[in-house]
């Protein structure tokens, strides 16, 4: 499914009730990101500072959660064995 496409923007379950049994979304991640660069610039031209945007941006402990960055350090220490 992609936005601004030429058909209406189908639910998942509209999809598998058609017959889908996989649904991609190419650039709708792309283009939540890039909507939110873009006001973010706008907030910091205008203001001079992000402060106003903070609250909407992804905290660092969420990102290390999402990207499971405790687990890819435990494994990269076990085959990273490289000492100076």
């Amino acid at each position: 499914m992609t936005e601004f496409g030429k058909s209406e923007l189908f639910t998942a379950a509209q999809l598998a009730d058609a017959g889908a049994k996989i649904v991609i979304y190419p650039v709708t991640l792309l283009r939540s990101a890039m909507g939110e660069a873009e006001r973010v610039l706008d907030e910091i031209t205008a203001t001079g500072t992000q402060q106003g945007m903070v609250d909407r941006m992804q905290t660092r402990a969420r990102l290390y959660e999402v990207v499971d960055y405790a687990g890819y350090n435990t494994f990269d220490s076990e085959i990273f064995t490289y000492e100076p």
